[in-house]
């Protein structure tokens, strides 16, 4: 699985409005309801939100994956907010979060989950891959370098 398979460039938010977790969720959430299956924001947003109570789903050098999986939705989907100020995302090495990939996914894909958790998380394990998005100007030109770094095995 590719996150191009996942995101596409309108589905690119440059710079968030949202100033603290529970804004950033909400924006996300409800981008990701523009294009989902499930339109209803709040119930995407509800469905996040149970993941995050769980733990906090930043993975620290400045990343989060917010996710769940839900009913009504047939096919998974992503939404990458980015921060150039940063946010307080509860993460583990105590740093702000500037990019945010939300994933979105239907309730019995467990294993396709999986695989996009795990593979949005190695690419972005990657200082310059960061670097290379944070820098991006447009929707188009983020897509583009996570498209290239994307079709790497």
């Amino acid at each position: 699985m590719r996150i191009t398979d996942l995101l596409q460039a309108e589905r690119i938010i440059l710079e968030l409005k949202a100033r603290d977790k529970d804004s950033v969720l909400k924006e996300l959430a409800q981008e990701a309801a523009n294009h989902c299956d499930v339109s209803d924001a709040g119930k995407i947003l509800e469905t996040v939100l149970a993941r995050e109570k769980l733990a906090s789903t930043a993975i620290g050098e400045g990343v989060a994956i917010p996710h769940g999986k839900m009913s009504g939705v047939a096919r998974s989907l992503a939404v990458l907010g980015r921060s150039s100020s940063g946010i307080d995302f509860q993460s583990p090495d105590g740093q702000a979060t500037h990019l945010f990939f939300f994933l979105i996914a239907p309730e019995d894909a467990a294993s396709d989950h999986l695989e996009a958790l795990a593979r949005i998380s190695r690419l972005l394990k990657k200082a310059e891959f960061r670097k290379r998005i944070i820098a991006g100007r447009t929707e188009q030109e983020i897509f583009t370098i996570i498209e290239g770094e994307d079709s790497k095995p």
